[in-house]
């Protein structure tokens, strides 16, 4: 488990490199002591482990940019992967105000990034997608960028949260879509998924192929929910759906629920023994937010998504 003393520790995502599993989180220092700030004073931390378990902290590895960035409120969630020239990119949600944008940062050792001169890649198209008018929600959703090589080798995917622009103002949430022939250069698509599947927004998407079967995870807690599906929903945290393809479409209408609000961002990693399992945060407790990151838990599929197992 990743916990730091000083500081709550939320949203993360991996990189391996041989034997070693790189973790970069968001955080923030307690001496906030509310919370609910953490979002606007969020760094991008960086850790080590060769088992998943123990982590050695190593510096961090962004953190906000100046005034007038795309980036310069925060730095928040993003994906890692390695270029065919063996350089890494980190696509990372930059935060101005309301609205949100993905950057990219570049890294030969994993250790020192370089944000990229072109930054930001991408933006939400008016075309598919909401634009803020500070009505219809609380922000500009475009973030957590999860990018992904085509299964068929033609260029690279991004998956990214964001809002429809059009169906009810509670239940746009869709799976967002960029595609690039080069890790630089990003083509807005139209959502891989529709708007009325009962979510106000989809978080932290990540598709893997389990037992041979696709699987998307994504996030989003009960408050987000529309209120058709709150009023059947007890809890709300990590949830999944299969689909016959990596790169969609996905039918979120038939997601099921992974975890409750205790766990929140769940992320799929191969185990030092090869099995799935699930990272994630923990979010609730009996004295409210706690802010650390888990020890993985072995997951199994089903037939509608995954389940933890119990061991």
């Amino acid at each position: 488990m990743l916990e730091l003393p000083d500081s709550w520790v939320w949203d993360f995502w991996f990189a391996r490199d041989g034997d070693e599993y790189h973790l970069f989180f968001l955080y923030a220092s307690r001496a906030l002591h509310d919370p609910d700030r953490r979002h606007g004073r969020a760094s991008i931390g960086h850790a080590v482990s060769d088992d998943l378990r123990n982590w050695t902290r190593l510096p961090d590895a962004l953190v906000h940019g100046e005034a007038g960035d795309f980036d310069e409120t925060a730095t928040w969630t993003g994906s890692v992967v390695r270029a065919p020239d063996g350089q890494w990119y980190m696509y990372y949600t930059g935060a101005r105000d309301k609205i949100q944008t993905v950057g990219l940062a570049t890294s030969d050792d994993l250790i020192t990034w370089h944000k990229y001169d072109g930054n930001p890649v991408t933006a939400a198209d008016p075309r598919w997608y909401e634009k803020y008018d500070g009505t219809s929600w609380f922000d500009e959703a475009w973030r957590d960028p999860w990018v992904y090589p085509d299964p068929d080798g033609d260029g690279w995917h991004m998956l990214i949260t964001a809002r429809a622009g059009h169906g009810p103002a509670d239940d746009r949430g869709v799976v967002g879509h960029a595609r690039s022939t080069d890790l630089l250069h990003w083509e807005v698509q139209p959502p891989l998924s529709e708007p009325g599947a009962g979510f106000g927004h989809l978080e932290v998407f990540q598709v893997e192929v389990v037992d041979g079967q696709v699987v998307l995870l994504f996030n989003c807690l009960r408050g987000e929910l529309a209120p058709w599906r709150q009023e059947t929903a007890r809890s709300s945290g990590v949830w999944s759906v299969v689909a016959d393809s990596p790169t969609g479409p996905f039918d979120i209408s038939k997601a099921t629920l992974l975890t409750d609000d205790s766990l929140y961002v769940g992320r799929l990693i191969r185990d030092v023994d090869g099995s799935w399992a699930l990272l994630a945060f923990h979010n609730q407790g009996p004295d409210g937010f706690i802010g650390s990151i888990s020890h993985p838990m072995p997951v199994e599929l089903t037939p509608t998504g995954l389940t933890l197992r119990h061991v």
